[in-house]
């Protein structure tokens, strides 16, 4: 699956490593060099990043499923616990 931003995505993410880079290095990134960046990381990290929301999406779905699961059975073999003795 490839990772993909929109142009706007795309251009609010390279402000922001701009921006991270000018408040946290020596030197301030241009557009060129902070969208390489991007570039990498969504390439490098991305594929984990999208994984793991894959994964904490089933185990959620997994969960709902189980509580629809419980909600719909219906108690087996009930007629003798439920007798009352006359």
């Amino acid at each position: 699956m490839s990772i993909s931003l929109t142009d706007e995505q795309r251009a609010e993410a390279v402000a922001s490593i701009k921006q991270y880079a000018a408040e946290n290095f020596d030197e301030p990134l241009g557009d060129l060099a902070a969208g390489f960046l991007l570039d990498y990381f969504v390439a490098e990290i991305g594929p984990s990043i999208y994984n793991r929301g894959v994964r904490d999406t089933q185990e959620r779905v997994q969960a709902a499923v189980m509580d629809v699961d419980m909600d719909l059975r219906e108690a087996e073999f009930t007629f003798w616990k439920t007798r009352r003795r006359t």
